[in-house]
């Protein structure tokens, strides 16, 4: 009796069958259409470029900063050697004198009235020339809404060097129609023992004049306080204010599109 004996073994396919025997496998089906030829798509950070622009904005921020500073630094030396050559000083104002001729006020709230002022603006600066454009000057009460009593212009002058000058001006008011409620306190104050308290504003701009230079104008305005005016009776002499309390305190204002500093 014959003993067949079976191997395990199966036979190598006769095509491949070294590279199955080697361990490698066939080819795949991109492979053999060209695929490997072509590489694959692998896109490239964007981390470099923006990198580079936000360093760029960085050093475009930086170099401003550096450019006012010094533009600021320039400036602060500037105004510190114009100070210690010049020592410049604001002008002063004193009201001299005022005078009352009458203050009217119709049953209707009409207001008439007429004042006589004069003052006294001295220069105090001995290198420095002031150039005044038209005064405005206007007469209000201090109480209440602060009503327009009357109005008047000076004309513009030159103020020399170390130079006092007296400026007067005759302020009126004609038939000017004021609130009902301002009418009362009006009448009220010139009716008390201490008087109708007043207040004097004066408004203009001002150049400074350096040698041959001059500044761009700057508006300023002088408010003088602390005056008590009682109206004298109807037929008589125009009645004299005190102004020994006066005072008088001068703002520059500078304008910047709508606001006004």
């Amino acid at each position: 009796m014959n003993d067949r004996v079976f191997s395990s073994a199966k036979p190598a396919a006769a095509n491949g069958g070294a590279a199955t025997a080697n361990g490698s496998f066939p080819a795949t089906k991109g492979q053999l259409y060209g695929g490997a030829a072509r590489s694959a798509y692998n896109p490239q950070p964007m981390k470099s470029s923006r990198r580079h622009r936000r360093g760029c904005c960085c050093r475009c921020c930086l170099w401003t900063t550096v450019a006012l500073l010094v533009v600021l630094l320039l400036a602060a030396v500037a105004a510190a050697v114009f100070y210690v050559l010049y020592r410049p000083h604001r002008p002063a104002f004193a009201v001299t004198s005022l005078r009352v001729s009458y203050i009217n006020i119709s049953s209707s709230s009409t207001l008439s009235s007429k004042f006589d002022l004069a003052v006294s603006a001295r220069n105090p600066n001995s290198k420095l020339v002031f150039v005044y454009s038209p005064i405005s000057v206007s007469v209000l009460s201090a109480d209440g809404g602060g009503v327009d009593l009357g109005d008047a212009t000076i004309p513009s002058f030159v103020h020399g060097k170390k130079n006092t000058t007296l400026l007067k001006a005759s302020i009126a008011s004609n038939g000017r129609q004021v609130d009902s409620g301002d009418a009362s306190a009006l009448k009220s104050g010139l009716k008390s023992k201490s008087g109708l308290a007043l207040k004097i504003r004066l408004d203009t701009k001002v150049r400074v004049k350096i040698g041959g230079l001059k500044t761009p104008r700057v508006g300023i305005r002088v408010t003088c306080g602390g005056i008590r005016a009682t109206a004298p009776a109807a037929g008589k002499a125009a009645a004299a204010v005190s102004t020994a309390s006066v005072k008088c305190k001068v703002d520059t204002r500078i304008r910047i599109w709508n606001w006004t500093l």
